[in-house]
């Protein structure tokens, strides 16, 4: 599991850029989380709505990796519950359901406070690369 962490933590630019931290990483699951900050409001000044679809997708893409090969997102939905305009949020990726080459997931993304504030869900596809022998290629 620490290679997942590793390489998304070193890999993933626009996580990095955007401020999201991996939390934890387990087989099928995954959490990260974001402390908002005024970039990430709209003009509106609430959370932008592709603020928190990008927390849960990089919660989703850790979540559908850590089986070790590769896997690419093919679809992908999210339902908007709550805005907020501070604190920090979290996005939770668990497991649905998992074959060889498919796998369906769903990531909640809660406030501090507890709140829920968006439900994300996502296929992805896997390939037969391993992630972890392509991450040793790319170093």
């Amino acid at each position: 599991m620490e290679y997942v962490k590793e390489f998304f933590d070193t890999r993933d630019r626009f996580a990095k850029f955007v401020g999201i931290e991996i939390v934890e990483v387990n087989k099928g699951r995954a959490k990260v989380k974001l402390e908002i900050r005024e970039e990430h409001l709209n003009g509106v000044n609430i959370i932008h709505g592709g603020v928190l679809f990008s927390l849960a997708d990089y919660a989703f893409a850790i979540a559908s990796n850590s089986h070790g090969n590769v896997a690419v997102a093919i679809n992908s939905t999210i339902s908007f519950i709550k805005a907020v305009d501070r604190g920090t949020i979290f996005a939770e990726a668990i497991e649905i359901s998992k074959n060889p080459k498919l796998g369906i997931y769903k990531a909640d993304v809660t406030h501090e406070s507890g709140e829920l504030l968006a439900v994300f869900q996502g296929m992805v596809y896997r390939k037969k690369q391993v992630l972890e022998d392509w991450y040793k290629s790319v170093r």
